[in-house]
Order: C-alpha cells, then structure tokens, then sequence
C-alpha cells in the first residue's frame, strides 16, 4: 500500500462536470492498494495518517494532528501509485490489486479513517479531477 498524504487548505472531487466531495482544512490521500495488502495494513496507514503530527501548532512547530485541529479527509483512490517504472518508458501496473478486491480494501481504509476524522471519498475507478490547495507544501509518502 501507498498513500501520498498532503496537508491541504482546502481539495475537491469532480467527476466531470460534478463535484462528488469537497474538505476544508485537512489532509488529502492518494491511496494506491498493491498486490498483498491487508486490512491490517490498511487499518495501520489509515490510523497514521489521521494520527501524524503535520500541522503546527501556537509556537510553529509540526506538533498537531488531523484530529487535533478538527481537519477532515479527502481519501482518493489511484491505481498508479502502485506502478513500477524501474525499467523502459511505460509504467507496469502489475503490482496494483485488481479493482474488485481493491475496492474492499479501499472502502475499509476510508471507514476506518472515519473512525478518527470526518473523511469524504472519490469515486474508486472513476476519471475524476482533484482541485486542492497545499498548504506549506507539506507532502509525504507512507508506505507498508
């Protein structure tokens, strides 16, 4: 599994012509579900990112979590996140789970995110525009 995470002023969703989810301040979640993951891992990214210590806090220190600032979530699915381009010029998307299973995991990494944050979704599959404004930038990339 491999989540770019970023800490937003505010993201959006559109499939389309329709925006499908919209956050504030938070975190946006590019969620790419490889080959052998697993709801622990799944639970395990989900609890990290609504936990991580990324906002700052009265002295301008990284020292606050999603939930601390009363953020939300935006969690959008992203199938290339688990390419290899190590060889040639075109990615391989062999490693990425195959959608049906993938959707499992991704439903269950929302859910379990919800637990912690008030968190919105793409729509798994779907050719969507995300809209958002980086707030730093502040990105990382988590993995398991």
């Amino acid at each position: 599994m491999r989540v770019v995470l970023q800490r937003v002023s505010k993201a959006a969703c559109w499939v389309g012509d329709e925006k499908v989810a919209e956050i504030g301040r938070g975190i946006l979640l590019l969620v790419g579900i490889e080959k052998g993951d697993t709801m622990e891992a799944i639970e395990y990214i989900a609890n990290k990112c609504a936990n991580l210590r990324i906002f700052e806090d009265s002295a301008g220190k990284m020292n606050l979590n999603v939930i601390d600032i009363g953020g939300e979530a935006l969690a959008i699915s992203q199938f290339t996140l688990a390419a290899n381009i190590r060889k040639g010029r075109r990615p391989s998307f062999d490693n990425a789970m195959p959608p049906d299973q993938a959707i499992q995991l991704y439903e269950r990494f929302v859910d379990t995110l919800n637990q912690y944050v008030p968190t919105k979704k793409g729509v798994f599959g779907a050719k969507m525009a995300i809209e958002l404004i980086n707030d730093g930038p502040v990105t990382f990339v988590l993995e398991r």
